[in-house]
């Protein structure tokens, strides 16, 4: 299997201490003005994307769906996963263009 960049970013992230995580925290995290770019699982419900999309777009906050729910939580190290916020401007960016180039991405 491929590594994925995005994936071992998020890791990287949650390493830093630069990860929210879960629909909580992430929701916290953007009211607050500290998450700098907000992913989705793409297996989330649609009332959840719809939230995080209105959330994020009031605030101007980027945001990518991206993998599943299982797939955000294992690379951060814990369970199922349908929202994570990266909270560092440069990880943030650097996340961003890589799903952009892998899926062409931005669902803004």
């Amino acid at each position: 299997m491929k590594p994925d960049k995005v994936l071992g970013l998020l890791s990287l992230s949650m390493r830093a201490g630069k990860i929210s995580s879960g629909e909580f925290q992430t929701e916290e995290a953007i009211k607050k003005g500290n998450a700098c770019l907000v992913i989705l699982a793409e297996d989330s419900s649609d009332n959840t994307k719809k939230h995080f999309t209105d959330m994020c777009s009031y605030r101007n906050i980027p945001m990518r769906l991206y993998g599943s729910k299982e797939i955000l939580g294992h690379c951060i190290g814990k369970e199922f996963r349908a929202s994570v916020s990266v909270n560092d401007k440069g990880l943030a960016d650097k996340i961003i263009s890589e799903c952009d180039l892998l899926s062409g991405g931005s669902i803004d």
